[in-house]
């Protein structure tokens, strides 16, 4: 053994060389030195070339994932959500408008009513313990009053319209107002709730009661500043196709007051992707455009030679896809991650990690390999804020989440996203299915960014810059790990257990 050096691990440039597709789980790091602590990890990070995040979570776009109270709680956490685009083009931009009108962390869903409606038993205050009554009867007009369970419940004649006994111009803020503005207001008051009402014009925006400020307030503190654009409102992405209809989705979103857009499409490297990047660069220069999906470094090279300014990485990685097993095309996630981000970051472009995250090692993986942010889609669905009603099966509390590529999804609009809105013949990439319920993202991501912290201070690297730099220079050495190593790195050999990470 004399004079042979002794290697420890492998640098990424070696490993990612072997011809082989590795995921997230078939690769480990190999811890290095520490000398700060974990609270001193600095998670602030890039976005796209010109938008900053104070944590590298991105909400995907799709129709389980992210509308408005998804797109509000990320940004309030420092993150982003992308509004996805299984719907019209007004109607995606009245949620990208309806996140941006926040400034709280979470988005009700208030009953309203017209004047001249009548309640007609109290299941119409369903789990309210009070309507809002608009000129429209929608968010949509002016507040003119309130009604109160209560109330109801103590009146005589329950046939009468709610004009008749309606709690007439009632006591509201302004949507400008932040939550801690707005907790100061209730309890000075002494109210159990206040509507938030636009001062431009009367709107509804939003409802607070005393209940959601005493459940916000028993959420961890978010890491990071929250996400807010050049306007000092909560920065909201969407997604477009590359069909020349997505022209005038663009025009609405833009209006709307989308911070940037992502083009949504399965396959990115395609000349319909390249001219709607170009399109988008020349008519809205301010705005940026992230590019994908891709997975290796000839797409992203096209992409980036179009004019990208960001590129989002994972072709048949989620957990509801199933492009790799229908199409034969695709990558390991982790290899991907780390070739695109190798010519990616030789032009300054961001890479958003896009699917396969199932646990904070995959996001700590994710980062350490290239990706200035991951995009995640299971992560976050079943949560509060995800989109849909909670069923019950099995006795356990779900919510529906399916792919973008089912064939449910693609009733709706999304086959678009696979180049195959003209095909005569459907063919799914993903299916539905359902994730058990995860409460509110405002309480699981910072106990997640708080362990991906952890895992970068055991590489020795303070920030992601520092841990992109570590791996580049080769002192950050990888593994891989057999189907036994994989086991015993999991939670094995106990006759039952229940994992809680937090």
């Amino acid at each position: 053994m004399a004079g042979f050096p002794i290697e420890d691990g492998f640098p990424a440039e070696r490993l990612f060389k072997e011809r082989y597709s590795y995921t997230y789980d078939d690769v480990i790091f190999l811890p290095h030195y520490i000398d700060f602590p974990a609270d001193s990890v600095q998670l602030a990070t890039k976005l796209t070339r010109n938008l900053n995040l104070s944590i590298p979570c991105v909400a995907s776009p799709m129709d389980t994932v992210t509308e408005s109270s998804m797109a509000v709680a990320m940004a309030a956490l420092g993150g982003i959500g992308i509004v996805h685009s299984n719907n019209t083009s007004s109607e995606q931009a009245s949620l990208v408008r309806h996140a941006k009108s926040h400034r709280i962390p979470f988005v009700s869903d208030p009953i309203f009513m017209s004047p001249s409606d009548s309640i007609d038993s109290a299941d119409d205050f369903a789990s309210s313990p009070f309507i809002l009554v608009t000129e429209s009867g929608t968010r949509k007009s002016k507040l003119l009053g309130v009604v109160t369970k209560s109330d109801w419940e103590a009146l005589n004649g329950k046939e009468a319209k709610v004009c008749d006994y309606m709690l007439k111009s009632p006591v509201t803020v302004p949507s400008s107002y932040d939550f801690e503005q707005v907790a100061t207001f209730l309890a000075a008051k002494k109210l159990e709730f206040v509507p938030l009402v636009s001062e431009k014009d009367g709107e509804v925006v939003d409802v607070v009661t005393a209940a959601d400020v005493e459940r916000i307030r028993g959420f961890p503190a978010a890491l990071g500043l929250p996400s807010l654009g050049a306007d000092g409102k909560f920065m909201v992405g969407a997604a477009i196709g590359t069909r020349e209809t997505d022209k005038e989705r663009l025009e609405h979103l833009v209006k709307a007051g989308a911070n940037v857009v992502v083009l949504d499409s399965s396959q990115g490297n395609s000349s319909y992707q390249i001219e709607m990047i170009k399109y988008v660069k020349k008519t809205y220069p301010e705005l940026d455009v992230i590019g994908g999906n891709v997975v290796t470094m000839d797409q992203a090279r096209n992409l980036i030679q179009a004019g990208v300014d960001g590129l989002r990485v994972g072709m048949g990685s989620g957990s509801i896809c199933t492009t790799q097993e229908v199409c034969a095309v695709g990558r390991g996630q982790a290899t991907a991650v780390y070739k695109v981000s190798s010519i990616a970051g030789q032009s300054g472009v961001p890479v958003i990690a896009d699917g396969g995250i199932s646990n904070s090692g995959h996001i700590v993986k994710a980062l350490v390999l290239g990706a200035s942010t991951v995009m995640m889609g299971s992560f976050l669905a079943g949560s509060n804020e995800a989109p849909g009603a909670y069923e019950y099966q099995g006795g356990l509390r779900i919510k529906k989440y399916r792919g973008m590529g089912s064939l449910e999804a693609m009733t709706k609009g999304s086959d678009v996203r696979y180049l195959g809105d003209k095909a005569k013949l459907k063919i799914a990439q993903g299916v539905v299915g359902a994730v058990a319920d995860k409460g509110s993202v405002l309480k699981f991501i910072p106990y997640t960014m708080q362990a991906v912290k952890q895992g970068l201070q055991d590489l020795g690297s303070s920030s992601l810059q520092s841990a992109h730099d570590l791996l580049g220079s080769g002192v950050l050495r990888l593994e891989v790990r057999t189907g036994a190593a994989q086991v015993e790195g999991g939670v094995h050999g106990l006759v039952s257990y229940e994992k809680k990470y937090f």
